[in-house]
């Protein structure tokens, strides 16, 4: 199976389809000078839209990786984050501390999700 790229630039795509799995490049916040909680709402609205334009959703998630600027911040994240995830459709999930490549940006997300059978 030949992958599909969506929104695809020079340096990488935002969604790439193979063997009925979705790869989601990393998301951050629509406006970066809001704190940790409203950056976690928008950039998990992005990955909602991403999903639903290739006909998957969050109950389809099978993995995330989020990379935080301060772990001082998790908590704060995680409320957002767990208000987010559908009950009993919590994917496998990975958190760390990691410098951002912006010094605004306070949190990103990688995502793997599966597309649903038609």
């Amino acid at each position: 199976m030949t992958p599909i790229r969506h929104h695809t630039g020079k340096r990488m795509s935002r969604t790439v389809i193979h063997n009925n799995t979705v790869y989601l490049c990393g998301q951050v916040a629509e406006d970066r000078s809001q704190g940790i909680s409203e950056q976690t709402r928008t950039m998990l609205a992005k990955v909602d839209t991403l999903l639903a334009e290739v006909g998957s959703d969050r109950q389809h998630l099978l993995s995330a990786t989020i990379y935080i600027k301060d772990m001082s911040l998790f908590a704060e994240m995680n409320r957002v984050w767990d208000a987010w995830v559908p009950a009993g459709h919590a994917p496998a999930r990975a958190c760390v501390e990691a410098a951002m490549a912006s010094p605004e940006l306070l949190v990103e997300i990688s995502v793997i999700a599966a597309l649903p059978k038609a």
